[in-house]
C-alpha cells in the first residue's frame, strides 16, 4: 500500500501538508513561545501512541475485557546533535477496565509497541522504547 501526502510552503518554518483523502493538517517548527501547530517530531510521537493505541484496544476487545476508555501521556528524550533523533520515548496508558488484568495490559502494550505498530517499527533501533500504565478502576 503505497501512502502519498502533498505538502505545500506557507512560510519558512510552517508548512501545510494534505493526504489522497484531502485531510489537511498544518505543521510548524516554531520556537515554543510562537507555536500554533504540532511540530514534525510531535507529530511522530503522536503517531507512535495512537498507532500502539488501536491495537491494544483491538486486543482488550478480542479478549472480551470491560473497555470503556484509553489515554496516553508520552514524552521523548532527543539527542544534542544533527539529527536530532529521540534517544528514548517514554509511554503511559492509562486504561479504563473493570475487569483487565495487570499482566494482559503488560502483554497487549508491549505486543502492540513491538510487534503490531507500523510507526513503532520504523522508530531507529537504537531508540528506547519504555512503556507503562495504570489500569483505572470504576
Amino acid at each position: 500500500m503505497d501512502i502519498k501526502i502533498s505538502m505545500s510552503y506557507i512560510d519558512d518554518e510552517k508548512f501545510s501538508v494534505k493526504n489522497n483523502s484531502g485531510n489537511n493538517l498544518i505543521v510548524d517548527m516554531y520556537a515554543e513561545n510562537k507555536k500554533e501547530h504540532m511540530s514534525p517530531m510531535e507529530l511522530l510521537l503522536s503517531a507512535l501512541t495512537t498507532c500502539a493505541a488501536v491495537d491494544i484496544v483491538s486486543m482488550i476487545k478480542k479478549r472480551r475485557r470491560d473497555f470503556k476508555d484509553i489515554k496516553a501521556i508520552s514524552s521523548g528524550k532527543r539527542v544534542d546533535d544533527s539529527p536530532r533523533y529521540y534517544k528514548s520515548i517514554d509511554i503511559k496508558y492509562l486504561i479504563f477496565s473493570s475487569d483487565l488484568k495487570d499482566n494482559e495490559a503488560e502483554r497487549f502494550i508491549s505486543l502492540a509497541i513491538s510487534k503490531y505498530c507500523s510507526v513503532g517499527a520504523t522508530i531507529r533501533p537504537d531508540t528506547i522504547l519504555n512503556h507503562c500504565f495504570e489500569i483505572i478502576r470504576d
